[in-house]
């Protein structure tokens, strides 16, 4: 037998579908990384999507690689020590497998150009390199032509709205920090109809646009859809699709089963209901998705010629082929399923002429056929019977007549199995020749999946057309954070937010549990709705230009990178506040929270300032430093908002309503007591709690610290400052007292 390796599978360049997750691309991807410069291929080999993208810092690789999430990354064996801690199956490739001249003319080579400017890929070194290291993995591991590889995507990170990779893990866009699937934004938004549709609904969600053009359009397509009321037939149409996205891919590849072909037949005699639907649709989006999914007539001809109704999985024992479709199969088939009748009738007589009533035909694949006869009758058999094999309690013989009719059939039932494989090796061969107008078709199919779900989530969930306007702005009426308000008990309570140029930032206080994250990460997921052209959880929102998303928000060890909570939080901090423009949406929650709290305290305002001051960034900055809500006098722009809570005798009561101004209190002994802290402790807590503000009180505070708290240094003469200072009486006022008081000791202090 002639054995040998016909395709090598590793974790990058898994086609089955059996070992791949239906809605998440399973990426090979390449890197090539010289100092901070690096250039980034990836490619999902079970559908042909190949792209690439060359950047600067490790902080935008990490990025890319928490994006996409590669099955396996190449890199060089001089590139290893370079990298950052990802958490990616590495395999490293020879430095010459990433040269500048062989990639290119492989590249040229695959897609059949003369270079590589038409795919916007000639100024682009690192790029090619990696994208050529790629391709050169692939058919080293394929041991085959990769005919669906015609194209090279070039990605810019100008165009879209970055996100870091703490971001993201941040905001669970599709995983989720504690494991849940269905508790991500993904897990609400994806009801598509085909996987291949969820997979390109991630894509969206993971790459949400600047630009407004192309967004405006999927908005318009989606209230069409929503208007026309087609969003529902057009998700039951798409049902009979599956995913052919992943099905063409082994179709080139060689390696597709018939059911793959089945799905395929399907899919195209859906085409023409799809075209039904959309024909009377007036969005520009829908008929340029129409007009590239298109019919098919050939393609799909030759399918139903060609298969039956419901092929077997494999192709091994045959039966794909339908009847008609082949003269020479045919007849041969017509051999094969006239020899049982010859059988019975061979039995019968056989019975008759030798008188044993046992005798009995049979066949399996070792012996071929054979006449069956009971060992004790064994020596009444007749001359011509030659014995073939003895089993337990019998023998089994052949003759002449049989053994001619054993080497007709069984050649017929060979030759059978040949020619069907020659048969569907060329069936796959002639859509091969349509491959690139029927990947075209896939895409289109998966567009419309995910514009069809997205109208379906609006009109189900009761979401908004976001407006998108060029002039700085976020206004949002009754936003909702579009996970939460699904899994919780009761009533979600919606809120406004409003940032334009004259109001930039947002001090935000109020109890632990009162919602001050949930509310900053719903206007994070509101932006990345409206950016990648969903509607969004509010009853009315406007969304101006966005360059990136930045979130610090919670935090823990990075045991592994040798990294302690507080120096992660710092990590972020300083990606932040080195990184966020003027265009840029700024969620900092607790920042300095992981140090002594005079540390945490003055890192906090430090933070405050440079942002409010500096980068001016739309900036939510949640705190439970009470004495950062005087920035809202230092900073032009700032303003402060506080998540409501109230005491009913001992239970605490959370609002989750944003209110105007500073909150008054933390709450934080009640949140521990419903935390389930024994009450001996609460007590001792209030104890300690009484004792340390009488300390306060009673000991004046650091210098240092009281220009930071923007508290006046003491006067060394009588004056009225001293006098309204005497009269105050620290113990007895609300927060809010002893802000009036202070702001009253400001004043006196300007006029003396």
């Amino acid at each position: 037998v002639d054995r040998q390796v016909v395709r090598v599978v590793t974790p990058g360049t898994v086609t089955d579908d059996a070992l791949l997750e239906e809605r998440r691309d399973t990426l090979l991807a390449a890197l090539c990384l010289e100092s901070e410069r690096f250039g980034l291929a990836w490619l999902e080999l079970s559908s042909g999507r190949f792209s690439v993208i060359e950047a600067q810092g490790i902080e935008a690789l990490t990025a890319e690689l928490e994006r996409l999430r590669p099955a396996e990354l190449l890199v060089s064996e001089q590139a290893t020590k370079q990298l950052p801690h990802i958490n990616t199956r590495l395999r490293e490739r020879p430095v010459w497998h990433f040269d500048l001249d062989a990639s290119t003319r492989g590249l040229c080579e695959q897609f059949g150009t003369r270079d590589l400017a038409g795919f916007g890929a000639q100024e682009r070194p690192f790029a090619i390199r990696a994208a050529g290291c790629l391709l050169q993995y692939v058919r080293d591991t394929q041991k085959a032509a990769v005919p669906h590889l015609k194209s090279l995507r070039v990605e810019d990170r100008s165009e879209v709205v970055l996100l870091d990779a703490a971001t993201r893990r941040n905001l669970e866009l599709d995983i989720s920090l504690a494991d849940r699937p269905e508790c991500t934004l993904a897990g609400v938004l994806d009801h598509t109809a085909t996987a291949m549709g969820g997979r390109e609904l991630r894509r969206w969600m993971h790459r949400p646009l600047r630009t407004n053009a192309p967004l405006q359009k999927r908005l318009h397509a989606i209230e069409t859809l929503i208007d026309s009321g087609r969003h529902g037939e057009l998700h039951d149409v798409l049902r009979a699709v599956g995913d052919i996205e992943r099905g063409l891919a082994r179709v080139a590849l060689k390696s597709a089963r018939p059911r793959d072909l089945a799905q395929l037949r399907a899919a195209l005699a859906a085409l023409t209901e799809v075209q039904a639907l959309l024909g009377d649709q007036d969005s520009p989006l829908l008929q340029e998705l129409a007009l590239q999914a298109g019919t098919h007539p050939e393609c799909h001809d030759l399918l139903k010629r060609a298969l039956i109704e419901t092929p077997p999985a494999i192709l091994r024992d045959g039966g794909v082929i339908a009847a008609g479709y082949d003269a020479e199969l045919d007849d041969l088939r017509r051999i094969s399923e006239h020899s049982d009748q010859y059988l019975i009738d061979l039995e019968t007589r056989e019975r008759e002429r030798t008188g044993l009533a046992n005798l009995r035909l049979g066949f399996n694949r070792v012996q071929g056929y054979y006449i069956e006869i009971n060992r004790s009758q064994a020596d009444q058999v007749p001359p011509e019977y030659h014995r073939r094999q003895t089993v337990k309690n019998a023998e089994r013989y052949i003759t002449p007549e049989l053994k001619q009719f054993e080497d007709k059939v069984l050649g017929a039932r060979d030759k059978s199995l040949t020619r069907e494989k020659e048969l569907y090796d060329q069936l796959l061969d002639k859509l091969i020749g349509h491959l690139l107008a029927l990947q075209a078709t896939a895409a289109a199919l998966a567009a419309l999946d995910v514009l069809a779900n997205l109208a379906e989530r609006a009109v189900t969930l009761k979401y908004c057309k976001p407006q998108l306007v060029d002039e700085a702005l976020l206004a949002i009426d009754e936003g909702r954070h579009p996970v939460v308000e699904q899994f919780i008990d009761g009533h979600f309570v919606p809120n406004d937010l409003s940032l334009d140029d004259r109001r930039r930032m947002l001090i935000i206080t109020g109890p632990n549990m009162g919602g001050k994250s949930t509310f900053m990460r719903q206007t994070a997921l509101l932006v990345v709705l409206a950016r990648m052209g969903s509607y969004v959880p509010a009853s009315s929102a406007r969304v101006g230009p966005v360059d990136r998303i930045f979130t610090r928000i919670g935090a823990s060890d990075d045991l592994a990178g040798g990294r302690s909570t507080f120096m992660l939080e710092m990590t972020e901090a300083a990606n932040i506040l080195n990184n966020a423009t003027e265009q840029s949406l700024v969620l900092m929650d607790e920042i300095g929270r992981g140090t002594s709290t005079y540390d945490g305290l003055s890192l906090a305002w430090a933070c405050a300032i440079h942002i409010g001051k500096q980068v001016r960034a739309f900036t939510l900055f949640a705190t439970h430093y009470f004495e950062l809500t005087s920035l809202a006098q230092e900073i032009d722009g700032c303003a402060n908002v506080h998540l409501d809570a109230t005491e009913h005798g001992e239970q605490l009561i959370f609002l989750h309503s944003v209110k105007e101004g500073p909150a008054n209190q933390s709450y934080g002994l009640q949140v521990a007591a419903l935390a389930g802290v024994p009450p001996k402790v609460i007590t001792s807590a209030r104890k300690y709690l009484r004792e340390l503000e009488q300390r306060s009180v009673a000991t004046r505070a650091p210098q240092t610290q009281q220009e930071l708290m923007l508290v006046p240094s003491p006067v060394a003469v009588d004056s009225p400052v001293l006098d309204a200072l005497a009269g105050i009486e620290p113990d007895t006022m609300s927060p809010r007292e002893a802000l009036d008081a202070l702001y009253n000791l400001k004043r006196l202090q300007r006029e003396v």
